[in-house]
């Protein structure tokens, strides 16, 4: 058995970077385009209404396959939230 000794620092930089790639290729999997539901609870709503709004004044994007299925972009419900966020003091 081999023994290999490096830095705390050194480890933890590289558990952080393992711990990156996978949070990547996790994401990567994840479909581009979510359900009114998984929208709504990304969103932390409860309204289907407020999502219409969302819908209707263009700040989400969304697709329509089909009359009565509407789906949401994940990344523009990402980049709203990013949007709206606030900076800490």
């Amino acid at each position: 058995m081999e023994v290999i000794c490096i830095e705390d620092s050194a480890f933890y930089s590289l558990v952080e970077q393992v711990f990156q790639r996978l949070k990547e290729k996790e994401n990567s999997r994840d479909d581009k385009w979510i359900s009114a539901d998984e929208a709504m609870n990304k969103l932390r709503i409860s309204s289907k209404t407020t999502l219409q709004k969302l819908r209707d004044e263009g700040k989400i994007r969304f697709s329509q396959p089909e009359k009565k299925m509407i789906l949401y972009d994940r990344d523009s419900i990402d980049s709203y939230l990013e949007k709206h966020a606030k900076e800490t003091f």
